[in-house]
Parts: structure tokens; C-alpha cells; sequence
């Protein structure tokens, strides 16, 4: 009889194993089917080659309830009418986006600094972030961190020590207050060893590089130790991009500090370029270009852009590009325009919830794989 029992004993316990053996199989092919549902990224898909597609369960957040949104992208709280903006998701070709996902990306972030380096367009993108992870996660006891330093702002989400950061800079190159006047140094960056300090770096700059008269911060540029009144804008943005590569290569640590360049987001001031030649600004589009292609085609920034980080960069000290530049172009509806706290015409910036949005979830997708 005991015999009989220890093998009754050993038959139910394989019976046991096999069960959850059954039922973990299941559970894993439930993850991956619900990774496919929910859109993983496939390796080889081309994250930024896509077109904009209606879909009701957008925008992300209620940008009305994201009390750290600035006067200058709060288009619904400044009386934008129309609200179809923001019911756009981004359809990468022959893949999906994953989507934004507030939660899982400050676990991934658990302890790390994220910094956002640039001009308001980073500005407008730190923004976004802090409202997709508030609306996200809304437990997350998100504070404000007090800085001396004047160009850099930055909140911490306390329940888990992600700290996110914007600072503040034109030209990502140095202006310098010299004897002359004010000198845009091309060959200097002195904010680096701020930078460095960061886990993930998002780097944008072009915004700056044609203002002229008035608005210009700088009187004289120097150049190769040269100091001259002007010179070609393109040039002295591929110089500054190369300083910038350069002090990645030398001064970032690869196995600490993830780097990325934001791309160059566009404005919408000439129709011709969405094929309506008659609009001179983007006050009355409230649809996107239609299709998977823009017009205009690519600006010369962008192809500046990827001559420098492709013959400047190396292996072993990657710059990711978040190449942005299309899908914003076909959002030629996404901007403030006269829907702002300046109440001037605005298409440069871009409106949260709207296109930003997008890149923090290209963003979030990148830092996942």
C-alpha cells in the first residue's frame, strides 16, 4: 500500500509540473501575442518613413489637466476651435509604434538623469515628456528640483528618482562676451561638463542658426580662432555641429550617457511646400498632409545634419538620430499659430498634446531597444 501511495504521490506531482508548465507556456505566448498587439517594434522597420492616421483613442493626455505646459504650446487653453489635431497617430510603413507607455519608461529610467539640450523646440519636447509621464502615472510625485544655474530646469519624479531636465541653448556653441561685444564661438563648448553628468542626452539645435538684426544674440563670430562679422549660416551650422560631434567623441562616456540628436523640426510659413501656395503661414490647416510624403522635400539642415554625425561619429560613440523631420513636416496643423499666450503666429512650435508626442514615443521606443 505505501508503494502504491509514494507512486500516486509522483504521478500527481508530474501531473502538477506539467500544468504549470502548460500554464507558463501559455502566460509567455500571451506576452508576446500581446507585445505584437500592442506594437512592438520589428527589427528592420523604419520607425520614421510613415504617414498620419485618425484615431479616437488620441491624444495621449488632456493638456488642459498638464499644468506644466507653457503659454506658447497651450493652444486649447488659448482657444484653438478646432480639435482634429489631436486625434493623429504616426504609422510607421509595414510596422507599428509601440505605444507610449508612462509607467514602464520611468521603471526603465528608475535612478537615471534624462536632459533635454537646445533651444525652445527642446523646450517644447522636455514639455511633452513631462506631461506623458504625469497623466501616465499621476501618483508619481513629480516635484520641482531648484537650480542656480538659470539655463536649466528640471522636475524629479520622486517614487522613482528619474530626474528630467531641459537646458537651455541656442547654438549648442558658446556666445562669449568679449571687449568687441557678444562672439558666437564656434570652436567652444563650455556647458559640456554640465551635460555630461546626464544618463540619455537629446541634443537639438537650428532654430537660431538664420536670425538676423534684432533678434540675433551675437554681434561678431569666431571661427577657426578667426573673428569675423557674419559668414555663410549653413556653414557656421555644420562648424557648430562639428564642434558638438567632436566634444561627444571626446568627452562622453559611451558606457554611462546615451546620446541622441532631436533632428530638425520644421516650420510651416510657405504653402508651396504643402502644395497650397497661397497660405503664408499655418493659421488655417487643420488636417496633415496626406500621404507618406512632403512636397517641399527634406531641408538642407537635415542633409547638414547627417553629413556631420555620418562622417564625424564613430562606433564605439554612437549618436542616435531621432529623425522627426518628415513625420513633422506632413503635421503642417500641428502648431499653435495665433493660439497662444503671445497671441502672435506661431508655426514653428508645436501644440500639447500634438507632435511632440510622437517623438517622446519614438524616444521611449529607441531607449527600449
Amino acid at each position: 500500500m505505501e508503494i502504491k501511495r509514494i507512486n500516486y504521490l509522483v504521478v500527481m506531482f508530474v501531473l502538477a509540473m506539467s500544468m504549470l508548465f502548460i500554464i507558463s507556456t501559455a502566460e509567455i505566448i500571451n506576452i508576446n501575442n500581446t507585445n505584437n498587439i500592442n506594437n512592438v517594434k520589428q527589427k528592420g522597420c523604419n520607425l520614421y518613413e510613415g504617414k498620419w492616421v485618425y484615431d479616437e483613442s488620441y491624444p495621449l493626455y488632456d493638456s488642459l489637466k498638464c499644468k506644466s505646459i507653457r503659454k506658447e504650446f497651450a493652444c486649447l487653453q488659448f482657444g484653438r476651435p478646432d480639435h482634429q489635431y489631436l486625434k493623429y497617430r504616426w504609422q510607421p510603413n509595414g510596422c507599428n509604434l509601440p505605444r507610449f507607455d508612462g509607467k514602464d519608461f520611468l521603471w526603465r529610467m528608475r535612478g537615471k538623469h534624462i536632459m533635454f539640450v537646445g533651444d525652445s523646440v527642446s523646450d517644447n519636447h522636455w514639455q511633452s515628456l513631462l506631461c506623458l509621464l504625469q497623466s501616465s502615472v499621476p501618483g508619481s510625485n513629480m516635484i520641482t528640483v531648484p537650480n542656480n544655474n538659470t539655463a536649466i530646469s528640471t522636475v524629479k519624479f520622486q517614487g522613482y528618482d528619474v530626474w528630467i531636465s531641459v537646458y537651455l541653448t541656442h547654438y549648442l556653441v558658446d556666445i562669449e562676451n568679449e571687449k568687441i561685444g557678444r562672439v558666437l564661438n564656434l570652436d567652444s563648448i563650455k556647458a559640456g561638463e554640465t551635460w555630461k553628468q546626464a544618463d540619455v542626452l537629446i541634443f537639438n539645435t537650428w532654430l537660431w542658426w538664420y536670425r538676423s538684426g534684432p533678434k540675433q544674440p551675437w554681434d561678431y563670430i569666431e571661427n577657426n580662432g578667426k573673428i569675423v562679422k557674419d559668414m555663410d549660416r549653413m556653414a557656421a551650422f555644420r562648424k557648430g555641429l562639428e564642434t558638438w560631434v567632436k566634444w561627444v567623441q571626446t568627452d562622453v562616456n559611451p558606457s554611462k550617457t546615451k546620446v541622441f540628436f532631436q533632428g530638425i523640426s520644421p516650420f510651416h510659413y510657405h504653402g508651396k511646400e504643402w502644395n497650397e501656395p497661397s497660405a503664408t503661414n499655418c493659421s488655417n490647416e487643420t488636417t496633415p498632409v496626406n500621404g507618406t510624403t512632403y512636397p517641399g522635400g527634406a531641408p538642407s539642415a537635415l542633409t547638414v545634419l547627417k553629413q556631420v554625425l555620418n562622417t564625424n561619429t564613430s562606433p564605439s560613440k554612437p549618436v542616435h538620430l531621432l529623425d522627426i523631420t518628415l513625420l513633422s513636416q506632413l503635421r503642417k496643423d500641428g502648431h499653435p499659430s495665433k493660439y497662444n499666450g503671445f497671441h502672435g503666429m506661431d508655426c514653428t512650435h508645436w501644440c500639447l498634446a500634438g507632435v511632440p508626442d510622437t517623438w517622446n514615443t519614438i524616444l521611449y521606443s529607441e531607449l527600449r531597444s
